[in-house]
């Protein structure tokens, strides 16, 4: 979200001298997108980000993907993945192609490590369970609901909570937005959107940490894991402030917009990105013509792939559906609601249905490992 956000201690002019109580110079660190001509903040550390001691190459993190099958619509049941992992190692990848990697994690085990994107954005969607993320920018604490967006090159751990927990992953190599045409000239949120400023929560607290000692920051970039190792705490910010920082924002915050007949999916549009966008299925009130046909009209994807991560409710348009489903259904055929829902939906007052949906402006490709999950039948469901 490009606002304003102070945490800490800076000085009051950047670029300028900030002393420790020794009398030796904090170290100052401008982090920024698109070179010098996107959003950044300044952070201000004890030691200089750079003081590597130690650097590996983990493993190879490039995802294969299944050779190509018909054109069909597909049913992946993630509910299947049942490990306790880690928010990071753990991740199952469902999904992707040049631009987004779609999966999900089950993040029950603090991370022994800290980690950082060093490609792109990252959003965690947290289905279930609560915590908190640790992050140079300060701690955020989590709950079911919640987008954690995540700016490239933020260095975080996740701490969950006991108890079980599972997260919608959507890692890009773009970055993560709310949608232009809710924006005025100046970056505000206009008056028509479904969100305001008020609903997005940066760091709550900033906790900085001194200790020397060796600490462990896996960096993914160029389709690999990279291990750096510090020897001193890599959250050792004592301030920062600018644009660039890791929010929340929880999806009972989106304000659904209805009309009197049927509205298109964009009203659901909640991020953009390069070559995709992320949108959200709230509880609304159906349309209100009294001739209005609630359900979804059939309709063509000619230029997208949509993505549905199936959340909690009654999915008005679709029959063996499940939580913690994904349907993928393909450019190039069209798509709509199954047998029977639609005559099922007149009359209807509203839907208590949430998914997070994700249409891609290039095709996406089935990851390789996931065909224990898929409902083979899926594809004929609407015979």
């Amino acid at each position: 979200m490009p606002f304003y956000k102070q945490m800490g201690q800076i000085p009051r002019k950047r670029h300028t001298i900030f002393r420790k109580e020794d009398g030796s110079l904090f170290r100052e660190q401008v982090m920024g997108t698109k070179g010098f001509s996107g959003i950044q903040s300044i952070l201000y550390h004890h030691n200089p980000p750079t003081r590597i001691i130690k650097s590996d190459l983990l493993k190879d993190c490039r995802i294969q993907y299944e050779e190509q099958s018909d054109l069909a619509p597909r049913h992946l049941r993630s509910h299947q993945y049942t490990d306790k992992t880690d928010a990071v190692m753990g991740r199952h990848y469902l999904l992707g192609n040049e631009d987004v990697l779609i999966g999900v994690v089950n993040p029950t085990e603090t991370m022994d490590y800290f980690y950082r994107n060093g490609d792109g954005d990252e959003v965690l969607f947290v289905h279930y369970g609560t915590g908190k993320v640790e992050s140079t920018f300060g701690t955020l604490t989590y709950k079911p609901g919640d987008y954690i967006v995540l700016p490239i090159g933020t260095i975080y751990r996740v701490v969950p909570d006991p108890g079980d927990s599972k997260f919608l992953v959507i890692e890009t190599n773009s970055w993560i937005t709310t949608p232009k045409r809710y924006r005025n000239a100046h970056g505000q949120l206009l008056e028509h959107s479904p969100f305001c400023e008020r609903d997005f929560h940066g760091p709550g607290k900033l906790e900085t940490y001194v200790e020397m000692k060796e600490y462990e920051v896996r960096t993914k970039s160029r389709g690999f894991m990279h291990s750096h190792v510090f020897g001193h705490h890599p959250l050792d910010v004592v301030g920062w402030d600018g644009y660039l920082f890791p929010y929340i924002f929880n999806v009972d915050d989106f304000e659904p917009i209805t009309g009197r007949i049927h509205m298109p999916p964009p009203i659901h549009q909640t991020f953009e990105a390069n070559n995709f966008v992320i949108c959200s299925f709230v509880p609304r009130m159906y349309d209100y013509h009294p001739e209005a046909v609630p359900t979804p009209y059939f309709h063509s994807n000619v230029d997208s792939d949509e993505v549905l991560y199936y959340v909690k409710g009654n999915f008005m348009s679709r029959r063996g559906i499940e939580e913690g489903s994904f349907t993928l259904h393909p450019s190039g055929i069209p798509h709509g609601p199954h047998p029977g829902t639609i005559e099922a939906s007149l009359g209807k007052k509203e839907t208590l249905e949430l998914a997070v949906m994700i249409d891609t402006f290039r095709p996406l490709k089935v990851v390789k490992h996931t065909e224990p999950l898929e409902d083979k039948g899926y594809k004929y469901s609407w015979v």
